[in-house]
């Protein structure tokens, strides 16, 4: 008797079919033979790999990485020598994603507000080349996006304002910010940074109400955005309106509490008011932010130590000053800092080995205070040219018929002459010291 379950359940029958060993033998080939082909794949460089292999780990994303720099960004890690920071954050985005033109000109923002972090002209400028470099490679790969238009504009707006630039790369970089902001302004009329970098282009330009109107609608437009404050601010405190730039700095400083050179700024217009113990608790929490990043940073010890300079606590200025240097022993623009700070105090003999590491550069020897060697600043801006003056005087002043220093003054007085003839306050002191000099020279030795 048959025995069937018909329908849609699987079907069971007593009847048997007799049973092909040809054909299950030839399909138990064709089988194995697929399954090892299956079974080699070819890898990109043209190597098999057997199947089963572990999964490999996921491709993190473009936006998971850019988390990760907005992050450091926020916590005030923009630059960090000693450790992963918001710029190292963006490097290994463009490493997996080069063609991510949005991501290249952020970092290209980063590393032109991080030249602000950095203590020497040298440092500044490099780090102001690497800018250029990415955002011109940004505006290559989205040459119609406003944003990275507007970065472009700060970018080289920057560069214009480095001491290190010729005269005719910062007219040529100034002219360039301004034509990248119009065009960003154009692509996107309601971009707000593009708004707040036009205003920082035109107050370069000395086009200080343009700039006001400008970083005035950045703000209302923006008022989210912590580059729109700064800019504001900025352009306010070149108006001498005080109160209200450290007004807009500090909602700036509310967007992005970590960031140290937003407190610097407001501690440098406390101190330019007078009001010094105002200015040296923004300074002291810049120090506090950068504690606690495990970042070290001479900038808020040397705004310290001139704050207290001004103030006539020499002591302690020079306390600051000598920290400055421990940080960054090679900096020769905190020797010439330090050197000053001991002019204003009478201690002479103290700023003479000090400045002659800023002016003409000393050996480790020679080097007091920091105990390296240290290369001279190139005679290219005031503030140097100024480190010179200082130099020279103390050099003139030490001298005596015994201990005569009047021709290595004569020499370094005749070199500022030379770059800053036309200055009256520097051709001043060389005049004074130059004096002293020829009094000294016709002194009859005893």
């Amino acid at each position: 008797m048959d025995h069937k379950l018909t329908g849609r359940k699987p079907t069971f029958s007593s009847k048997k079919s007799p049973i092909n060993f040809t054909r299950v033998l030839i399909l138990l080939a064709l089988i194995g033979a697929g399954l090892w082909f299956a079974s080699q794949v070819h890898d990109p460089a043209g190597q098999f790999e057997p199947l089963f292999l572990p999964t490999p780990t996921a491709t993190r994303t473009a936006d998971s990485l850019v988390l990760e720099g907005e992050a450091y960004f926020e916590a005030g890690k923009i630059y960090d020598p000693e450790g992963k920071d918001a710029i190292d954050a963006y490097y290994d985005v463009l490493e997996r994603y080069p063609g991510d033109a949005r991501a290249r000109a952020e970092l290209a923002r980063l590393l032109t507000y991080s030249s602000a972090l950095l203590s020497t002209t040298e440092d500044r400028t490099e780090r102001l080349s690497l800018a250029r470099q990415e955002i011109l490679r940004a505006a290559e790969l989205a040459p119609d996006d406003s944003t990275v238009q507007a970065i472009r504009a700060l970018v080289l707006d920057w560069s214009s304002t480095s001491s290190a630039a010729s005269e005719e790369e910062k007219q040529d970089w100034l002219n360039e910010a301004e034509q990248a902001a119009n065009l960003a302004i154009t692509l996107d009329p309601n971009n707000s940074l593009a708004l707040a970098f036009y205003a920082e282009v035109l107050l370069d330009q000395n086009q200080k109400a343009q700039a006001e109107e400008s970083a005035r609608l950045a703000v209302n437009q923006g008022p989210e955005l912590m580059d729109t404050h700064r800019v504001y601010g900025t352009v306010l405190e070149s108006l001498g309106e005080y109160r209200y730039a450290i007004e807009e700095f500090e909602k700036a400083a509310e967007i992005n509490p970590n960031l140290t050179f937003l407190y610097i700024r407001i501690g440098v217009i406390y101190r330019a008011l007078k009001v010094y113990d105002t200015a040296l608790e923004y300074f002291a929490r810049a120090i506090a932010i950068n504690k606690s990043n495990g970042v070290e940073d001479p900038l808020p010890y040397i705004a310290i130590a001139k704050t207290y300079s001004r103030d006539g606590e020499f002591f302690i200025a020079a306390v600051n000053g000598e920290k400055a240097i421990a940080i960054n022993p090679t900096n020769a623009d905190t020797y010439g800092q330090l050197g000053d700070i001991y002019v204003r105090a009478r201690n002479y003999e103290g700023a003479l080995p000090v400045l002659k590491c800023a002016v003409v550069g000393c050996t480790a020897e020679e080097n007091e205070v920091g105990g390296v060697a240290v290369q001279a600043l190139e005679l290219n801006n005031y503030d140097v040219a100024y480190y010179y003056a200082r130099y020279g005087s103390v050099l003139a002043a030490l001298s005596r018929p015994e201990q005569n220093y009047c021709p290595e003054a004569l020499e370094i007085l005749a070199e500022l002459k030379r770059s800053y003839g036309g200055d009256p306050t520097l051709m001043s002191i060389v005049a004074e010291n130059e004096a002293i000099c020829l009094i000294l020279e016709e002194t009859p030795t005893p």
